[in-house]
């Protein structure tokens, strides 16, 4: 009897496993970079050697769109939760609660994230979130996650956020770890969309994601990790949350194994809330049922 009782307790664990997980992850790490502001009109002229070799080694759209208003929160929150401000709730800039009921809450009393979905398939597993906006911290679902910091003035110190994703990625090798800059949407701001010193910036963000690269390099994961740089609204003049494709139109590259090569596919519609469930497949999740996202074709 005790062993009938051990083997039944063994095939329900591992049946609970299996509906959590949808397929087989894409890859065992997943480092996922955001820069707030950062408009695709922008990526011909910048420049950004470390993340346009990405997207000549992986896949890419350089018309995926903000839901509307093209703001931080409402859109970051899109992206995290597989949705729109209709059915997440988040409906502006500076949300940290749902101005409307959301349509769903999780176990934590938040609308479901792609980081909450991957901590209930892997109760183990190492997520971390970085960001430089403490708005992010309201919207990413902070009791599914290992790890989260907050980096300091990034106008005194604008290496430290980078330092703290580094020294994360070497000494803990996450899973899943999402760094999110507040830049250039700062520089946009205070100097301009589309000017000498929004390009400087890029440039300087690209310098620091080839060295959180070389920190994955270094952890040895290199191998077996997906990159994902993107934004929440890009910008004119000196400020965003209108209806413009400059601040409507932002990128999604996405690259390492298992992603196609090459590819561009801005034939096909991508919305933000797009993006939380492209990652739910490559992390070989099960989608639930009050997302509307849709996964991208970019795995092999």
């Amino acid at each position: 009897m005790k062993q009938r009782n051990l083997l039944l307790i063994l095939v329900l664990a591992i049946v609970t496993i299996s509906s959590a997980f949808a397929a087989k992850p894409k890859a065992k790490h997943v480092i996922w970079i955001g820069l707030d502001g950062w408009g695709a009109y922008s990526v011909e002229k910048a420049e950004m050697p470390v993340t346009k070799q990405f997207m000549k080694d992986g896949s890419y759209t350089l018309k995926k769109r903000s839901v509307l208003p093209s703001s931080s929160a409402v859109n970051w929150a899109s992206m995290f939760m597989g949705a729109g401000p209709e059915i997440h709730g988040y409906t502006e800039w500076g949300s940290q609660t749902p101005e409307l009921p959301s349509r769903e809450l999780n176990q934590h009393g938040i609308f479901p994230t792609v980081f909450q979905l991957y901590r209930d398939a892997d109760p183990k597993a190492e997520i971390g979130c970085i960001y430089d906006w403490d708005g992010i911290k309201y919207l990413v679902d902070t009791l599914s996650l290992s790890y989260h910091a907050q980096g300091p003035d990034y106008n005194t110190n604008p290496t430290a956020l980078t330092e703290i994703a580094v020294k994360y990625i070497t000494e803990k090798k996450p899973n899943l770890c999402a760094v999110i800059f507040d830049n250039p949407d700062h520089i946009g701001h205070a100097d301009g969309h589309d000017t000498p010193s929004y390009y400087a910036k890029l440039k300087e963000l690209d310098g620091y994601i080839g060295q959180i690269v070389e920190a994955v390099k270094k952890a040895g994961m290199i191998d077996e990790t997906i990159f994902v740089i993107t934004a929440d609204h890009g910008g004119i003049n000196k400020g965003h949350g209108g209806k413009t494709m400059q601040e409507m139109e932002t990128p999604f590259i996405i690259a390492g194994k298992n992603v196609k090569k090459g590819y561009c596919f801005d034939d096909i519609s991508m919305m933000q809330f797009d993006c939380a469930s492209t990652l739910a497949k490559l992390l070989g999740l099960t989608q639930p049922q009050v997302w509307i996202g849709r996964p991208m074709p970019v795995f092999k």
